[in-house]
């Protein structure tokens, strides 16, 4: 089977890759695969050059109780037999996803990993026919959802400005998708979140001729797969009661206080991404507060990425549990 080009959809950590994920799974025609593989950021960084026997050995002891190979349908003996081949991250991503793909009948496939971000131009170098779609989303409501999970991780003396934090990373992470999308050109195109929710035909149809693929919104609807079918939120209580309110949630949760120096921090690019600011002046001076955060934290995101690819800290850096059940 000739599989079609692959798609790698990228973004912030809760900006709604699995929401866009599960939408493309329920259009069809795709292999259906319900967790993320990490290979750039969590897989390589742990056990290093995979074209190195040892390091590729030892990688499969661990992947073979995953997550990832749990959900795979795959037999063990035949993807080790396979994996034993392959040289690179890329390597394994394509071995493993095309199997998946084979054995579920159909010829193409989605990388989810929110975070590959920063691997884009590899990724376009090591399958060059991906097509890359990056899902943007107000970053006040992903400052809430991540901070909701306690993933916004402020470093220890901003402890209570951790939706600031959050902001910076997504700050950080949109503006290196959106310059390294630039490169991509014609393979690379960007949707909101907002208009998936609000707009999802349209979105549907603009994202169809992008990818060349049947996104028929009735069936979609109708097949409703994951999170199209049952929504995934950090805000269970406002589902339970009905109350699901994904775009604009800012507007009542976001603690004032915070809301003005989150939007100092980050008012600038929120605006040159089409999110307006509800406090911010443009022609205001920057507090001292937003200041040294944004040089802080743009330093630490960049310094914390590098130090995962090159060092041997990389094992400290990275976590387990996106690719492990029982660690």
């Amino acid at each position: 089977m000739i599989m079609k080009p692959p798609v790698f959809i990228v973004g912030c950590p809760r900006s709604g890759t699995s929401y866009l994920y599960h939408l493309l799974l329920s259009a069809g025609g795709f292999a259906e695969f319900h967790t993320q593989m990490n290979v750039f950021d969590v897989l390589e960084p742990i056990y290093g050059d995979f074209s190195i026997a040892r390091n590729r050995e030892r990688m499969m002891r661990e992947w073979l109780r995953s997550k990832a190979f749990n959900v795979s349908g795959l037999q063990a003996d035949e993807i080790t037999a396979a994996v034993s081949e392959c040289r690179s991250g890329s390597d394994f991503l394509r071995i493993v996803m095309e199997a998946v793909a084979r054995k579920q009948g159909v010829d193409r496939w989605i990388d989810s990993t929110p975070t590959n971000i920063p691997h884009l131009l590899r990724i376009k170098k090591d399958f060059p026919d991906a097509l890359i779609v990056h899902i943007i989303r107000d970053p006040r409501d992903i400052a809430l959802s991540l901070d909701k999970r306690g993933w916004s991780r402020p470093l220890p003396w901003d402890r209570d400005k951790s939706l600031v934090a959050a902001g910076l990373y997504w700050e950080w992470i949109v503006r290196k998708g959106r310059k390294l999308g630039s490169v991509l050109g014609a393979d690379y195109m960007e949707t909101r979140y907002e208009h998936l929710v609000n707009e999802p035909a349209e979105s549907l149809k603009r994202l169809a001729v992008f990818l060349q693929h049947d996104l028929d919104y009735d069936r979609i609807q109708k097949n409703s797969i994951g999170s199209v079918r049952s929504p995934l939120t950090s805000f269970q209580d406002d589902l339970d009661r009905g109350e699901f309110t994904p775009v604009g949630r800012w507007k009542d949760r976001f603690p004032p206080d915070q809301l003005i120096l989150f939007e100092d921090a980050i008012g600038d690019y929120m605006q040159e991404s089409g999110y307006a600011p509800s406090t911010y002046d443009s022609n205001a001076k920057h507090s001292p507060s937003a200041k040294r955060m944004r040089a802080v934290y743009g330093t630490y995101y960049d310094f914390k990425q590098w130090a995962k690819i090159n060092t041997p800290l990389s094992r400290l850096m990275v976590d387990y549990s996106a690719i492990l059940i029982d660690k």
